[in-house]
């Protein structure tokens, strides 16, 4: 017989529904407005097109299903709703500056960040479009 524990998710671990759907809140709020997001039109249109009760609602399950939660995620795909905002790395790495800022504001531990930002990292390559590097003339 084992005397194993089974880890806590990470869903668990995070504090669950509640306390996710409270750093959603505070990181959406913080990325509508944010004036280095909103310098690509194309994401400031987005911004004032989706109502952002319904972009929290969905951001919420997405995070919850992907930490172990029993949500489920009913949005587009990630590429299916980004690909259509041009989305440069620069404006990935401001939004991962924002993401990491509401983390350490609500105490989440590094060790569950480090997942986060694993998960997040994994999504990447649907968000951002890559350009060419500029030939050095």
């Amino acid at each position: 017989m084992s005397t194993e524990t089974k880890k806590p998710s990470l869903y668990e671990r995070l504090g669950g529904v509640y306390a996710i759907a409270a750093v959603v809140d505070t990181f959406i709020d913080r990325i509508m407005v944010a004036p280095e997001l909103n310098a690509n039109p194309l994401v400031d249109e987005a911004h004032h097109r989706v109502p952002k009760a319904g972009f929290k609602y969905l951001v919420t399950e997405m995070v919850c299903q992907v930490t172990g939660g029993p949500q489920r995620y009913t949005g587009k795909t990630m590429q299916e709703s980004h690909k259509h905002l041009n989305i440069s790395a620069s404006e990935w790495v401001v939004f991962a500056g924002i993401f990491k800022a509401v983390l350490d504001e609500y105490k989440v531990p590094e060790a569950e960040q480090a997942e986060l930002f694993a998960i997040v990292g994994s999504t990447r390559s649907d968000i951002v479009v890559e350009r060419p590097a500029a030939k050095a003339g």
